[in-house]
C-alpha cells in the first residue's frame, strides 16, 4: 500500500484516511492538530477509550450521539450521572454499548472533575515527546511510546480507566502532541505544545 493517497482535491494525504468524507474531515482538520482544554481531553480520551478494540471510523460516526449522550463531555455533568444514566447509555443504539467503558468514562470524569482547572491539560501535554522527523512509512509509526507509557502509569496511578499505553499514543497522536502525518502529506508539520 502507498503510504500517501491523492484526494478529491489533488492533496497527497496518508493513505489511512481513504475516500471517507469522514474520516478525510477528520485527517485534514483534527488529527496531528494541536488540542488543549480539559474538556476537549477529556472527550478525546474518552472515546479513545470507547475505541479500543475497534476501528476509529466506527468512533467517528457515532461521535455526535456520544456527545448529546455523556452530556458534551462536560466532566462536571459526566461525573454526576447515577445508575439509571448508566442503563440509559446501555441502552442507546447510537454509542458504543460497553458497560466497562460507559463506567470508566463517568469515573475518569470524576477524576477530572476533582483537578484544578488546567490540570489534565497539563498533566497530559507534560508527556509529549520533542519533535521528531515525520515518518516515511507508516511501519515507522510506533503503537507504544516510552512517553506513552509513562503517561498512561501516571493516568492509572491516579485511578483513570481505559488509559493503556496504545490508547494513550493513539490520544497524543489525535491531539497533535506527536506528528505521525508522513513525509510527503500536506497536513504534516510540528507538534506544538
Amino acid at each position: 500500500m502507498s503510504e500517501l493517497l491523492i484526494g478529491p482535491d489533488g492533496r497527497a494525504r496518508c493513505a489511512w484516511a481513504g475516500a471517507d468524507p469522514e474520516y478525510l474531515r477528520y485527517h485534514d482538520e483534527e488529527w496531528g492538530t494541536p488540542l488543549h482544554g480539559d474538556r476537549a481531553l477529556f472527550e478525546k480520551m474518552s472515546l479513545e477509550g470507547f475505541q479500543a478494540g475497534l476501528s476509529w471510523i466506527t468512533i467517528l460516526r457515532k461521535r455526535p450521539r456520544f456527545r448529546e449522550v455523556f452530556a458534551g463531555f462536560d466532566p462536571a455533568l459526566v461525573a454526576a450521572f447515577d445508575d439509571a444514566d448508566v442503563e440509559r447509555l446501555m441502552a442507546d443504539a447510537g454509542i458504543i454499548r460497553n458497560r466497562a467503558k460507559i463506567l470508566a468514562t463517568i469515573g475518569n470524569a470524576a477524576l477530572v472533575q476533582a483537578m484544578a482547572p488546567g490540570e489534565l491539560d497539563a498533566l497530559l501535554w507534560s508527556f509529549a515527546p520533542p519533535a521528531r522527523p515525520r515518518p516515511v512509512t507508516f511501519a515507522e509509526v510506533p503503537a507504544v511510546t516510552p512517553e506513552s507509557s509513562a503517561m498512561s502509569k501516571a493516568l492509572r496511578g491516579r485511578g483513570f480507566r481505559f488509559v493503556g499505553p496504545t490508547t494513550m499514543y493513539a490520544l497524543m497522536q489525535s491531539a497533535g502532541m506527536v506528528d505521525d502525518h508522513v513525509e510527503g502529506c500536506w497536513r504534516g508539520g510540528a507538534a506544538a505544545a
